[in-house]
């Protein structure tokens, strides 16, 4: 592996990696379109834990540009100010510099004052901070393309447009691979985002990138360390893992390093998608370190497979007694995934189980967790 410091490429200085596989992990009969991708950082001197997330800057959608070039009455050709203040032409700038899909309030407040009275509507909500949440519902699936089209008599020039855009953010993904077992490689698990509002088709800006537009482009990407996303130091401490869909990224690197450094220590894994003949992801592989006895127990929920709906909570709740078996045994809780409402769930059922199995009080069991939370025995990676 090379030696070269880690600190030559980062976040400022991404480093220009190759996109080497791109499949698709999903079946062809899922709702979701979720891809394995790997990506080589030879070369690049960058290390990486199980648990840390890789930084990708993905470039927009060309046809996306193009079609708001059209709307500005524009060339492409324009000079305008990049996102770190240089000069170049308003093709590249909308491409690589700035988000040109959700709008900004920079935008929105442009677009008012040059409309007046036309935009009645969005004037009130973005002028009334008492709307906040209506404004959000509005513009739900809303892009910055749909306000050009709408108001298509609207003057911007180039500049004045970029001015009002947000520069274009890098996107985390957790690490799915162990460097210790993949070498200078990196591993993502990635739901592609595709969908339909207003009569349009709408993508994910890097989900798509990686899907469909690398080609034989190079990636800039950086590592971002996850401190408090790490397994035991100690390698014969069990982990609990709860990552439904592609939370089970960060832990399908926890097994590949479990497996390689040959860790003592009882693995449990609780997975959860739609269906499992579709939406297994890396059933093969993690059937395979289940019979080699690195995965000790895989629980699996598949909310779609049956009348009543099965998340990983659930399946939480009918090991009950054993997992907090683990628990008392000095396992470490990891959760990966969906914060706004799986996350919330599995923590509520997290304190149920403390409480049915101690016979606590609620009040006992929020002590119980916020314990394992001070050791650094409860780690989150929600998004």
């Amino acid at each position: 592996m090379s030696t070269v410091s880690a600190s030559v490429f980062s976040r400022k200085n991404p480093f220009p990696a190759k996109h080497v596989l791109n499949r698709r992990l999903s079946g062809a009969s899922s709702k979701k379109e979720t891809r394995h991708h790997e990506i080589s950082l030879a070369g690049s001197g960058l290390t990486y834990e199980a648990g840390d997330s890789l930084g990708v800057f993905a470039s927009n959608d060309p046809l996306l540009v193009q079609e708001i070039i059209s709307m500005l009455g524009a060339s492409g050709e324009e000079a305008v100010s990049g996102n770190d203040g240089s000069s170049k032409p308003l093709r590249e700038a909308l491409w690589k510099d700035y988000c040109i899909t959700t709008p900004s309030k920079e935008f929105l407040a442009a677009l008012v004052a040059k409309e007046g009275p036309a935009a009645s509507e969005l004037t009130e909500l973005t002028q009334d901070t008492t709307r906040k949440k209506e404004l959000e519902n509005y513009l739900w699936g809303r892009e910055i393309i749909d306000f050009l089209l709408t108001y298509p008599k609207l003057f911007w020039t180039p500049e004045e447009f970029v001015k009002c855009l947000r520069k274009l953010q890098p996107r985390l993904y957790s690490i799915a691979s162990s460097q210790k077992a993949v070498g200078e490689a990196v591993h993502l698990t990635i739901a592609t985002v595709r969908y339909e509002t207003f009569g349009r088709k709408r993508n994910g800006v890097a989900s798509t990138f990686l899907a469909d537009r690398t080609g034989g482009s190079l990636v800039p990407v950086f590592v971002h360390t996850a401190k408090h996303f790490r397994l035991p130091e100690d390698p014969a401490t069990p982990v609990i893992m709860v990552g439904p869909g592609t939370g089970v990224a960060p832990f399908r690197a926890f097994l590949q390093e479990r497996k390689t450094l040959r860790a003592g220590g009882k693995n449990w894994l609780f997975f959860g998608e739609q269906r499992r003949d579709s939406d297994f992801l890396y059933q093969t592989e993690l059937e395979e370190l289940q019979s080699e006895g690195v995965l000790t127990r895989l629980d699996l929920a598949f909310s779609r497979d049956q009348e009543a709906k099965v998340y990983v909570q659930h399946k939480m709740r009918e090991a009950s007694a054993e997992l907090f078996a683990w628990l008392e045994a000095g396992a470490h809780f990891f959760v990966c995934g969906d914060g706004e409402r799986m996350a919330k769930d599995v923590d509520a059922e997290l304190h149920a189980i403390i409480a049915r199995e101690s016979a606590c009080s609620p009040e006992q069991a929020a002590s119980y967790v916020e314990d394992l939370k001070h050791s650094k025995r409860y780690k989150k990676d929600v998004y």
